[in-house]
């Protein structure tokens, strides 16, 4: 197991680090670097699982490079990139990409096929899901009748994001934009859906983000990984409860039996959910990229 890599340090570059990723300032380019730091409940905890930001890289590089869509992936290898005199590229190997920069479009682009997670408690309280509604009587889980397009604010760190209509999201960047992205995020999902049931797993859900470039609209930050969608194994899963996830639901569960007010620094993670969340991360890596995990 490799060490976690929690933060890096790349001299020379200006940096904004987010909740995962840190971010160095190339001018016409960035260089997203993963790191190993996990968050929930829109707190980072203190205790990093390693290998992560591997996982979550490999998965999207993974995507990038089999969508019919363009992207702004250009180099995965560090070795092939103008890094200061230093860097420590074995750290930085598996969990850094250069990709072009773009104007980041201010939603996050969320697709639904199942009734799960905030869509879940949302359609019991208001009967549908942003603002559309929903045949009554369907339980946890359920798959929709059509998958959903139900887009979100992109919230600063530490806030959460909020969900909004469609109608809502074309008066913040425009109706054409809107329409592009909605059929482009649906057209994503139903790619990477069938991909995940060939190797028997359900993606109930995921979110996508997009940028500008020459006025189109490309696919951006990280796509179908265990920590932007909930991936299900198909074997077990059953209509009317949770389900086991390869995503970082793990931890969440845990944390919320943990007795946690989730307003107030969370608890270190005990060293059997750090290993158990790697395996599951691992696990997704493998099965969804068809190949084994280089740093297993």
């Amino acid at each position: 197991m490799s060490a976690p890599v929690i933060e890096t340090n790349l001299p020379g570059l200006p940096v904004t680090r987010g909740k995962v990723r840190d971010v160095y300032d190339l001018g016409d380019r960035l260089l997203l670097v993963s790191t190993d730091r996990i968050s929930a409940f829109d707190w980072i905890l203190p205790t990093p699982i390693p290998d992560k930001g591997r996982v979550l890289t490999q998965v999207s590089n993974f995507w990038f490079r089999s969508l019919p869509i363009d992207h702004h992936l250009i180099e995965t290898d560090v070795r092939q990139m103008d890094l200061p005199a230093g860097a420590d590229l074995d750290a930085l190997a598996g969990r850094t990409i250069l990709v072009r920069k773009t104007e980041v479009v201010p939603i996050e682009c969320v697709v639904r096929a199942y009734l799960s997670g905030s869509a879940w408690a949302e359609y019991r309280q208001h009967g549908g899901v942003a603002g559309i509604s929903m045949p009554s009587g369907l339980r946890e889980s359920e798959r929709l009748p059509a998958p959903l397009f139900t887009p979100a604010t992109k919230a600063a760190q530490g806030d959460h994001d909020e969900n909004i209509t469609f109608a809502e999201m074309q008066a913040i960047i425009g109706v054409e934009l809107a329409e592009q992205l909605r059929q482009l995020s649906l057209d994503v999902y139903a790619h990477g859906a069938r991909r995940a049931a060939e190797i028997g797993i359900i993606l109930a859900d995921t979110k996508f983000e997009f940028g500008i470039v020459d006025g189109q609209p490309i696919l951006i930050d990280e796509v179908m990984t265990p920590d932007s969608s909930r991936f299900w194994p198909a074997d077990v899963y059953e209509v009317g409860r949770g389900q086991p996830s390869f995503d970082k639901q793990f931890v969440r569960d845990w944390l919320s039996a943990s007795g946690w007010d989730k307003n107030s620094q969370p608890p270190k993670l005990p060293n059997e959910i750090v290993e158990k969340t790697r395996a599951k991360y691992i696990e997704a890596c493998e099965r969804i990229t068809g190949e084994k995990f280089p740093w297993s």
